[in-house]
């Protein structure tokens, strides 16, 4: 389920760079409004910080980017946004530029409400 509600941006909003796109499967599972899980990636011999991106019906999509080269400008990077989730989290895709995606963090009561409709992604990462 696509959630494709004209909400306002906030100054509290967080947003991240998802990256890593080409090692999954690359721009095409992505679509604005998507719901997303964000996973601390405990085991990630790379990067102490790394956090996973899974969709509902791809699975491991991409990772929050952190590094200066992959994170957008006024998005948050994997360090920065680590100690901000839960170890499992939500996101919702707000925009994509060729190969770019930027979600939004969900907040508590985003996520509540999302979890209230049955069919919405949410439910099923």
């Amino acid at each position: 389920m696509i959630i494709n509600d004209k909400s306002s941006v906030s100054e509290d909003d967080i947003y991240f760079t998802v990256t890593a796109l080409d090692i999954f499967h690359g721009i095409k599972p992505f679509r604005v409004g998507s719901i997303v899980k964000l996973v601390k990636d405990f085991g990630n011999k790379f990067d102490s910080e790394a956090i996973r991106v899974d969709l509902r019906y791809a699975g491991p999509s991409g990772y929050v980017a952190n590094s200066v080269r992959t994170v957008a400008l006024g998005t948050m990077s994997s360090g920065r946004l680590y100690d901000k989730i839960l170890d499992e989290d939500f996101g919702i895709v707000r925009f994509i530029l060729g190969s770019v995606v930027i979600c939004k963090l969900l907040t508590h009561d985003e996520i509540e409400v999302l979890r209230s409709n049955p069919e919405c992604d949410i439910n099923y990462l």
